[in-house]
C-alpha cells in the first residue's frame, strides 16, 4: 500500500509539472486541478484501486456521485469533472493507462449566473464618489479612483489589473496592454475619464507611495509595493458602499457591469469578447441575458399592456 501511495504521489508530481510547464496554467488553477485529482485518487484507493491503471468510468462516476451527495454545487461538479477529464487524457497520452476512461464522463450542466451589475447611473456615482474622496490629494485616494475608473472602463479581471506595469499603458492612444488567461495578450482601450484618473495617480500619487525595489508596477499598495488582489477587492467593496442602493459587488462585478453597459450601448458581441479576453463567444453571450432581462423589466414597468 505504501508503494502504491508513493506511485500516486509520483504521478501527481509529474502531472503538476505538465500543468505548469506545458499547459502554462495559473497557479490557482493548478492547485484546483491537483486538489480535485487527489480527491479522486483517494476515493479510488478506498475502493481498492491503488494504481492509476485501475481507474475506470465507474470509479469516476462514483466519485462525482459522492460529491453530489455531500452537497457540492453543479458548478463545482462541472469543474471537477473537467479536471478529471484533463487528467485522464494526460494519463492516456503518456501511456499510463490504455485508453482515456474520462472521455465519456459527463458532468451536470452548471447554472451560468452572473452577479448583480450596476446601473449606468450607479457606475457614474461610484467613480464620482471616489473622486470626491480623492480631492484632498491623498495618494491612495488618487490610486483608488484610477483603479475604479480603469476597471469599469476596460472590464479587466482583478488579476490582470494588479499585474499591469506602467509601460503597459499607451497614454497617447489611451489603450492598455493586458496579459490575460493562458498568457494571451490583448489591447484594451479606455476613455478620457480613466486616462485623467490614471494620469493624476502617476503624476501626483504614485511618486509619494513608491519605494525602492517596487519595480514597474502600475498600482501600488500602502507600503509601496505592487498591490495585491485582496486590497483591490477591499477598495471596490468600500467604495460601492458609498453608492446608495447599489448592490455590493467586487471587481468581477465591475467587469460584468462594463460588459453589460457595452452591449446596452450597441457594441457587438465579437468586440466585447475581444475586449474581455473571452476564449469562447458563449461566455460573452451570457451578458445578453442581463441586457434582455433589464429590457423585459423596463417593458413591464412602462408599457400599459405589459
Amino acid at each position: 500500500m505504501a508503494g502504491a501511495t508513493r506511485d500516486m504521489s509520483a504521478v501527481l508530481a509529474e502531472y503538476e509539472r505538465h500543468l505548469v510547464s506545458e499547459r502554462d496554467l495559473a497557479p490557482h488553477t493548478v492547485r484546483a486541478y491537483l486538489s480535485d485529482v487527489a480527491g479522486l485518487l483517494e476515493h479510488a484507493g478506498r475502493m481498492g484501486r491503488d494504481d492509476v491503471a485501475d481507474l475506470d468510468l465507474r470509479i469516476l462516476r462514483s466519485w462525482l456521485a459522492q460529491q453530489q451527495v455531500t452537497g457540492r454545487s453543479r458548478t463545482t461538479l462541472a469543474r471537477r469533472a473537467t479536471a478529471v477529464r484533463v487528467f485522464t487524457a494526460w494519463l492516456a497520452r503518456t501511456g499510463r493507462i490504455s485508453g482515456d476512461v474520462g472521455a465519456s464522463l459527463r458532468s451536470p450542466k452548471s447554472r451560468r449566473t452572473l452577479p448583480p451589475v450596476l446601473r449606468q447611473d450607479e457606475a457614474q456615482e461610484l467613480v464620482a464618489a471616489a473622486a470626491r474622496l480623492a480631492d484632498d490629494g491623498s495618494p491612495l485616494g488618487l490610486r483608488d479612483t484610477a483603479m475604479l475608473e480603469l476597471l469599469y472602463a476596460t472590464g479587466v479581471r482583478v488579476g490582470e489589473l494588479v499585474a499591469l506595469d506602467v509601460d503597459d499603458l499607451d497614454r497617447g492612444r489611451n489603450v492598455v496592454r493586458v496579459l490575460g488567461k493562458g498568457r494571451k495578450e490583448r489591447t484594451v482601450p479606455f476613455g478620457r475619464p480613466a486616462a485623467q484618473a490614471v494620469d493624476a495617480w502617476l503624476s501626483r500619487g504614485r511618486p509619494q507611495v513608491v519605494v525602492p525595489g517596487a519595480g514597474p508596477a502600475l498600482f501600488l499598495g500602502a507600503r509601496g509595493g505592487r498591490i495585491d488582489q485582496r486590497a483591490v477587492r477591499t477598495v471596490v467593496h468600500r467604495r460601492i458602499a458609498d453608492v446608495p442602493g447599489a448592490p455590493d459587488i467586487g471587481p468581477h462585478g465591475l467587469r460584468h457591469t462594463a460588459a453589460t453597459h457595452l452591449l446596452e450601448g450597441g457594441a457587438d458581441l465579437r468586440s466585447v469578447q475581444e475586449l474581455l479576453g473571452h476564449a469562447s463567444l458563449a461566455t460573452t453571450q451570457l451578458y445578453t441575458h442581463v441586457s434582455t432581462d433589464r429590457l423585459r423589466q423596463a417593458y413591464r414597468q412602462a408599457h400599459p399592456r405589459a
